[in-house]
C-alpha cells in the first residue's frame, strides 16, 4: 500500500511537470511561429508550410526600409518615460507610505483610479490639447502622455514595496540624528532597489508596446515601432513574412532585457506581493 501511494505521488509529480512544460510550450509557440515565419518567403508564409527554404530577405527589406528612426524614437521615448516614472513615482510612493498625509489611502486611490479610464475615452481631448500646444508628432509630447499614463502603475507598485519596509527603521534613523532626506537615500532606496528596478522594467515594457496613443498622436517624426509595423497591413493584404520579421525585431529589446534581469524582476514582484 505504501508503495502504491509513493508510486501515485511520483506519477502525479511527473504528470504535473509534463503539464507545466506543455503549458510553457503553448505560450511560447506563437513566438516560435513568428520567428520561423520571418525566415520564410511570402509564398511559404501563407498558407503556412512546415518545410521551407530559410531566407534573410525579409530582414534586409525591413532594415532597409527606414526602420532605424522608429527604433530610435521608441528607445528614446521609452527610456525617458521610464526614468521620469521612477523619479516621480518613488518620492510620491514614499510620501504616501511614510509621509504625514491626513488620508494617504485616499490619495493612493486617486492615483489608482486614473488607470480605470480607457484610453479611447480621452483621445479626443488629448488630441485637441496636443494640437493646441503643438505637441502632435513630438517625442516629448509622447513622453508626457506616457509618463502621465504610467505614473499610477509606478506609484502602485513602489508603494507595495515600500510597505514591506518596517517603519521602525526610519524611527531608529531619526533617533540617530539622520534627516529624512539622508534616510531616504541611505536607507529606503537601497532596501527598495529591487522593487524599483522591477517597476522600471514593467514601465519599459508597457511603453515599448503601446500603440493606441502612438498611432493617433504621431505621424512621421515621433512614430514608434508599433506604428511602423502597421504599415505592413495594406489594402493588398498582410505581408506575413515581413510582418513577422519586424515583429521579431520589436520583441527583442524587452525580451532580452527581461531575460537578463528576470531574477531581479521576479524577486521584486514577490517582494511586492507580500502586502497590499
Amino acid at each position: 500500500m505504501i508503495f502504491n501511494v509513493r508510486f501515485r505521488r511520483r506519477a502525479l509529480g511527473k504528470l504535473g511537470i509534463v503539464g507545466i512544460w506543455a503549458l510553457c510550450l503553448a505560450f511560447f509557440f506563437p513566438i516560435l511561429y513568428m520567428v520561423l515565419t520571418s525566415f520564410k518567403h511570402e509564398t511559404e508564409a501563407v498558407p503556412p508550410q512546415l518545410f521551407f527554404s530559410p531566407t534573410l530577405e525579409n530582414y534586409r527589406t525591413v532594415l532597409g526600409s527606414g526602420i532605424l528612426p522608429h527604433i530610435l524614437n521608441s528607445m528614446l521615448i521609452t527610456v525617458v518615460t521610464m526614468l521620469f516614472c521612477v523619479l516621480l513615482g518613488v518620492p510620491t510612493a514614499y510620501s504616501i507610505v511614510f509621509g504625514k498625509l491626513k488620508k494617504p489611502d485616499s490619495v493612493f486611490f486617486w492615483f489608482l483610479s486614473t488607470t480605470l479610464l480607457p484610453p479611447v475615452s480621452v483621445i479626443i481631448p488629448v488630441f485637441l490639447l496636443f494640437k493646441f500646444m503643438h505637441l502632435l508628432d513630438n517625442r516629448w509630447g509622447m513622453v508626457l502622455i506616457y509618463t502621465g499614463a504610467n505614473i499610477p502603475i509606478a506609484v502602485w507598485m513602489i508603494r507595495s514595496f515600500l510597505k514591506d519596509i518596517p517603519r521602525e527603521l526610519l524611527e531608529a534613523a531619526d533617533i540617530d540624528g539622520a534627516t529624512r532626506v539622508r534616510s531616504f537615500f541611505k536607507l529606503i532606496l537601497p532596501l527598495a532597489r529591487t522593487g524599483i528596478i522591477s517597476t522600471a522594467l514593467l514601465v519599459f515594457i508597457f511603453v515599448w508596446n503601446e500603440f493606441f496613443f502612438a498611432v493617433n498622436l504621431t505621424y512621421i517624426n515621433a512614430s514608434t515601432i508599433p506604428v511602423y509595423m502597421a504599415s505592413y497591413m495594406t489594402q493588398e493584404g498582410l505581408f506575413w513574412a515581413k510582418l513577422s520579421a519586424i515583429s521579431t525585431l520589436t520583441v527583442l529589446p524587452p525580451l532580452v532585457l527581461g531575460w537578463v534581469s528576470h531574477k531581479t524582476l521576479v524577486r521584486g514582484l514577490m517582494m511586492g506581493a507580500v502586502k497590499g
